[in-house]
């Protein structure tokens, strides 16, 4: 199953490690550095001109040198959470 992100971006759910909250993540001096780190290597993908509301960790694929990259979305953690519900209680449905 893929989850809609927001701005006709989609990901594999299985690929998703994490859904973090931009605000209160970066709370934290190590997510503050972690997400610069990914920045400057280029790992970090955004491409909206709304302001972010959460990011998501995501293993990348195999021949994908990185092995993992952020997300950034506009749409807030809980929405992500729900609609990756949602999708994943449609297919219990169609069993």
């Amino acid at each position: 199953m893929y989850l809609h992100i927001g701005n006709k971006k989609s990901v594999k759910q299985e690929s998703i490690i994490g859904i973090f909250d931009l605000d209160t993540a970066t709370v934290s001096s190590l997510t503050k550095r972690f997400v610069g780190q990914m920045e400057r290597e280029g790992l970090v993908e955004y491409e909206d001109s709304d302001l972010p509301r959460s990011f998501l960790l995501i293993e990348n694929e195999k021949d994908n040198p990185a092995r993992y990259s952020l997300r950034l979305s506009r749409i807030s953690p809980i929405g992500l959470r729900e609609r990756a519900q949602i999708s994943l209680s449609s297919l219990g449905e169609e069993k």
